[in-house]
């Protein structure tokens, strides 16, 4: 992305923050933004692309952009929540933390509940313009199996989940990202592990050396999205993060492949 459409794109992206672009509102057609903002065609497409993969804007149609709204189904109202009457430690270190917790659904009888405590884990889907992604080919011994990551780790004591999201990616593959912004946050086994991970977008990123982190780095490669499907039935993505992680940049670009080019 060169200088002009970072400044188109920033340009946009202040719209988006001030509120000039609300949720639910239709952007203008790219024959007004291409005028407005003095930029060609396909650079804007670019520009468009890019704020579409991060989740800032969606696609309805042919080349139609909008400001994601609200979601047409109203949360449910008047349901009890669980009571906690009580709970206690079982095992804990740096990291894991196994409780037992005393607990009651609403006209349930009170049991105990084990629950299991992890890290808070933030992760990065990085893209580049020619619509690849940052990913990491490794083993894992746990399920003995290779397969491709997204970069990723824990989030350090002091460390915002934005900060160790750049490292990593970094760290694990010596790209360092041009930016990044928070996508979604999830629970990967909410029904007794509490273990928050981050998900964060970008596109972009400066090749400063090799990878440093030895025990995370894996063989780093730059693979297609046209492919993550394939990859997904093959079964060669491995770990939840990295799952949610596209499938929510290609939830966000559907739709976009239809676009005139």
């Amino acid at each position: 992305m060169g200088p002009k459409s970072a400044k188109v794109y920033e340009a946009i992206r202040a719209r988006l923050a001030s509120g000039e672009l609300a949720p639910g509102d239709k952007l203008p057609s790219e024959r007004t933004m291409v005028e407005e903002l003095g930029i060609g065609r396909t650079a804007l497409r670019q520009v468009l692309a890019r704020l579409v993969a991060e989740g800032a804007i969606e696609v309805r149609g042919r080349s139609s952009y909008r400001v994601p709204g609200s979601a047409s189904v109203a949360r449910p109202e008047g349901l009890a929540p669980w009571k906690i009457h009580g709970e206690r430690i079982l095992f804990d270190n740096r990291w894991v933390k196994l409780e037992l917790w005393d607990v009651e659904p609403p006209g349930v009888e009170r049991f105990e509940h084990h629950v299991v405590k992890l890290q808070h884990v933030a992760i990065s889907v990085v893209l580049d313009d020619q619509d690849r992604v940052l990913l990491l080919w490794r083993y894992r011994f746990v399920p003995q199996q290779w397969g491709w990551e997204l970069p990723g780790g824990i989030v350090d004591p002091g460390e915002s989940a934005h900060e160790t999201a750049l490292r990593e990616v970094e760290e694990e593959t010596g790209w360092r990202p041009t930016h990044l912004d928070h996508a979604v946050t999830y629970q990967p086994m909410v029904g007794m592990v509490d273990s928050p991970h981050e998900i964060f977008v970008g596109q972009g990123a400066e090749h400063v050396g090799e990878p440093t982190d030895a025990e995370e780095a894996g063989h780093v490669e730059w693979v297609p999205l046209a492919d993550v499907s394939r990859l997904m039935a093959q079964g060669d993505l491995m770990g939840s993060g990295t799952l949610v992680g596209l499938l929510h940049v290609l939830a966000n670009r559907s739709g976009a492949s239809t676009t005139p080019a």
